[in-house]
């Protein structure tokens, strides 16, 4: 989404290549601010209970009805652990122990990054939120494949289902760059 108005003055912007830049940006004509359009981070959660792992069935698009680990926007002032976290509690009001990354996903589709760990419930307690229609502990040969929301959030939980099966976790970094129904090749992108 191309922005029109400076974000500090209101004057009208261009689009230009700045000096010593090479992609084009939207400069203000008044203040002479440029702007910069950078990736969205989303931070997300696999969460292990006694050989199951918990998903939550989304409550809202993009993706509505499918299924998910918690994850989402991260906010400002806080870290991708803490955002993880935030988001599991807000979509499942799991808590969890044991928090460590287990991956970093470019999904160059969406112009996103998704930081994603791996963690285990601290207690029983999990429900459905205002953001999920259901949440789930799923043995792995039971999780929904066919009706997972996003390809990264996919290939993640396939590796974990791997490596749940030795006990050895590994880091990985991943480049996604599969399309998908509610991508913003598909008209949706949250800017």
């Amino acid at each position: 989404m191309k922005i029109k108005f400076c974000n500090y003055c209101g004057g009208d912007v261009e689009y230009k290549i700045p000096a010593s830049d090479d992609h084009e940006r939207a400069i203000c004509t008044e203040c002479k601010a440029i702007h910069y359009q950078n990736p969205k981070i989303i931070t997300g959660v696999i969460i292990e209970h006694e050989g199951k792992i918990l998903l939550a069935k989304r409550a809202i698009e993009p993706r509505y009805g499918t299924w998910t680990i918690p994850a989402g926007f991260m906010e400002l002032d806080e870290t991708v652990q803490a955002g993880a976290v935030r988001e599991c509690f807000e979509e499942t009001e799991a808590m969890l122990k044991n928090v460590k990354l287990f991956g970093v996903y470019n999904t160059i589709t969406n112009s996103q990054v998704y930081t994603i760990f791996r963690a285990q419930l601290d207690g029983e307690h999990f429900k459905a939120t205002t953001e999920s229609l259901d949440v789930q502990l799923f043995n792995h040969e039971d999780i929904p494949w066919d009706n997972i929301a996003f390809p990264c959030v996919e290939s993640a939980l396939k590796r974990f289902v791997k490596e749940m099966q030795t006990e050895f976790f590994t880091i990985a970094l991943e480049d996604i760059h599969e399309d998908f129904e509610g991508s913003r090749k598909e008209g949706y992108f949250d800017s």
